[in-house]
Order: structure tokens, then sequence, then C-alpha cells
């Protein structure tokens, strides 16, 4: 349940996995089929670039990767995506990965794109539903979407239902694993659960970091300021980060910091500190280790 010394050689670092001994034994036979989910809620931010990079590595491993845009689980969401804006809204979501991917020069031919109405809808796919919701509990449910789901005093039905249709996913969409941020490892360990009761297999979860926001919490899509959305003028982002939280060497909670840690550098071979003369002059990093290590030793 740590990151892969293996696994790291063929995908780069991840935070978590789950599943690692089986993800091992998969890569001696063949390849790995993996899938990430988006459901198409709020506006992408630039924080989407964590996992964008990640997939490019997946492909450069040789892996087969699916992208799925979750439009049903946007709706299921407290209706963050209401019925009649969602077809609207998943071919935005569509719009911008695919711009995010090509501008860090992933081959779009190489990935398979899904929508989550074109299979969750099928009599097969919903009968499957009805026999998860016979085993699975009330109190699993509700805990499995926590850090997902939008939390409210009297939840819907609806969001009950979110994680056992992103656990049906892994089997629907013929994969080994599912790759996703640390705040779906609930919904990964009740698919890790549950599947099996239906007679399918435990799938392998790979987890990516989340990245803080710019205000020092998580960057949420609800939290203008704590986030750099896609379509910000160049003002706009200039203005964010001149009111972001940065104080001289904290490295905790850090939302410039971990900007540059999590969206940059997995993209960047190099960061440049622009200086006056007076202060030494610029200075180049190659590694983020080092620039963290001088910020908090405020070289």
């Amino acid at each position: 349940r740590r990151p892969s010394p293996a696994g790291s050689v063929r995908f780069g670092p991840s935070q978590e996995v789950l599943g690692e001994d089986k993800l091992m034994a998969i890569l001696k036979e063949r390849e790995l089929k993996i899938y990430w989910g988006t459901a198409t809620t709020g506006k992408p931010h630039v924080a989407y670039f964590v996992p964008m990079s990640k997939i490019a590595d997946f492909l450069k491993a040789g892996c087969e990767v699916t992208i799925l845009f979750a439009d049903l689980h946007a709706y299921l969401d407290n209706m963050k995506a209401p019925w009649e804006l969602l077809e609207l809204r998943t071919r935005y979501y569509e719009h911008v990965i695919k711009a995010m991917l090509e501008s860090i020069g992933v081959p779009l031919e190489k990935l398979k794109f899904v929508r989550g109405t074109d299979y969750q809808l099928s009599k097969e796919y919903t009968l499957d539903v009805y026999r998860l919701s016979s085993v699975v509990t009330q109190h699993d449910a509700k805990k499995a979407g926590a850090e997902v789901v939008k939390q409210v005093e009297h939840p819907l039905l609806s969001g009950l239902l979110y994680p056992g249709l992103q656990a049906l996913d892994e089997e629907y969409l013929k994969v080994d694993a599912q790759f996703g941020g640390v705040d779906q490892r609930k919904i990964f360990t009740f698919a890790e659960k549950y599947l099996p009761s239906l007679g399918y297999a435990k799938r392998v979860h790979l987890m990516n970091p989340m990245v803080p926001g710019l205000t020092g919490s998580k960057m949420s899509s609800s939290e203008e300021d704590s986030k750099i959305d896609l379509l910000d003028r160049k003002e706009d982002v200039k203005k964010k980060l001149k009111k972001a939280f940065c104080e001289p060497g904290n490295v905790e909670n850090n939302g410039v910091l971990s900007f540059i840690k999590h969206v940059l550098f997995p993209l960047k071979s190099e960061f440049v500190v622009l200086r006056e003369e007076k202060w030494g002059g610029n200075k180049t990093y190659t590694a983020y280790e080092a620039l963290e290590k001088d910020f908090a030793e405020q070289v």
C-alpha cells in the first residue's frame, strides 16, 4: 500500500498503489489496461495536468489507456450537472481534456475515449447496479463517497449509487486497473470489497496526490481563488498567484510550492526564479527538492 519501486520504473512515481502484487503479476504477462475517469461537473483547472502527465507516463510504458467522461456520475452527484446541461458539459470536458493532452505531447490516437452513458444505461449494467445495491450497505456507500460526492445534511439516494457505478465501470471497461487521485481511495477500497461479490475480479488501483489550492486548501472548482482555471486570462492568473498563500520558509500547505511540484516540474525540465543581481541573480532549478530546500532555508 505504498508507492511501488518496481512500478515506478514503468510508470513514474505514484503516491499510492493498492494491489501491487497483482500489478506486477500482470506486467510479467502483458501490458496493463488502465482507465482514468472524470465526472463532468465544474470547469477543469490546471491541477488536471497532474493526471494528464501521469496518463502520458502510462502510454510511454506501453499501457492501454481509456479515458472515461463520467457524465452520469456528474448528474448523480447532487445534480452538479443538471440533466439538460449534461450533453454540453460533457462536450466541453472532451474538448478541454483533449486539448490539455495535446499540449503536453500525448498522442490522442493511442487513447480510447468513452462516455459513461455509452454503456451505463444498458440492460446488463442496470441489472448489475440492482445486484450491487442488494449487497451494499447504506453505511458503506456513504463512507465510500465521503471525499468525492458532495456532502449535504439530507443526502440524495443518487449520491449513494455513485460509488457502486464507479466500481462497476472497472468491469465494463474491461481494465486491470483504475487510476485517480488519493481522494478516490475510499471508492477504490469499496470496489475491491464488493466487485468480487458479483463474481468480478478485484482490480489494481493507482493514485496521484491532490494539489492543494493556492489558498492552501484543496484546489477546488467551487473555490474561485483556490484554482487557476484553464480559461483564465493572463492577468487573472497573475492576480491569483499574487494573492496565493506562500509564507516564506513554510513548505506545508503551500499552494504555490505544490503547484510547482505537482504541475510544473512533471511537465518542464527546469524552473527559473527571477531575481535582481543584488539578490544573487536568476537561479535555475532542475529538481523540485532543491527548490523546496532553498525555500525552507530562505536562501
